[in-house]
């Protein structure tokens, strides 16, 4: 494990390079523990997935999760938790955090980068309730993993994201999901909800009516009505940017924080 030097970034965010077998190599990810108030054991911990053609940087640089969720926790709206970061596995345009045929993106977010996670931040542990959350290609990310691992995920946040990997085609020129041989019910987001093994997690999901996904999440939040899921939606003027993410990230983090004070 590698880190970014002490003070070269804002206080209690830190860069990590790690060793992974899922991804065949290394890994870089973000981790930030707020400043203001001791952080207890068993911190919840929010993994933030990136979109296409981002990197682990994003959602610190230019989201500003990690100053979002200072101030919310200085103002007393959330008790504190740890933000995590990871790269997508940097194939291509994008992973769309699926396992394909020679490295596993989706064990590197649910298994390894937890487990670093765990190994970084003493205040870390087993117990620390879990969080996923993500923008575009990264919201439809936190969503299935957070479904297929619904026993291991206390809650998801959607923000513009993408629910039918089809709709990729707004922003990309390859097929993500034909590079991971991935079944084609699969690349609607809806398969991952009828298909969860246990009580699927809480999801909150925003989307601008200005973003190009827009009618996709209305029609999305339209068939989660039918279902029994427990989720929150809104919509808001913006776009699908980072102006938008940065606003609307205060808003799952309050969500997440309620999920983990309602946890034992």
């Amino acid at each position: 494990m590698r880190a970014s030097p002490p003070g070269s970034l804002a206080p209690g965010s830190t860069f990590l390079t790690v060793q992974s077998p899922a991804l065949g190599g290394r890994g870089d990810l973000g981790v930030h523990v707020p400043q203001a108030l001791a952080v207890p054991e068993g911190v919840p911990i929010v993994v933030l997935l990136h979109g296409v053609y981002g990197s682990f940087w994003n959602w610190f640089l230019a989201g500003r999760a990690n100053r979002t969720l200072d101030r919310l926790v200085e103002a007393g709206s959330v008790a504190p938790m740890v933000l995590v970061t990871p790269t997508d596995g940097m194939r291509g345009e994008g992973t769309a955090y699926l396992r394909h045929p020679d490295r596993d993106y989706e064990q590197w977010i649910i298994d390894e980068v937890v487990d670093v996670v765990r190994e970084f931040v003493d205040a870390a542990t087993e117990t620390s309730p879990l969080f996923l959350g993500g923008n575009s290609m990264g919201g439809f990310g936190a969503a299935r993993l957070g479904l297929r691992h619904a026993e291991r995920v206390a809650g998801v946040a959607m923000h513009s994201a993408i629910t039918h990997l089809d709709q990729l085609a707004h922003f990309t020129t390859g097929d993500i999901a034909a590079d991971a041989g991935l079944d084609p019910a699969e690349r609607d987001l809806l398969t991952a909800v009828d298909r969860c093994p246990s009580v699927p997690p809480p999801i909150y999901l925003d989307c601008g009516a200005a973003d190009p996904l827009a009618l996709a999440n209305l029609a999305f939040q339209a068939e989660l009505t039918g279902r029994e899921i427990d989720f929150e939606a809104h919509t808001f003027d913006g776009g699908h940017d980072w102006d938008a993410w940065s606003s609307r990230i205060e808003h799952s983090l309050v969500f997440f924080g309620r999920i983990a004070g309602d946890s034992p």
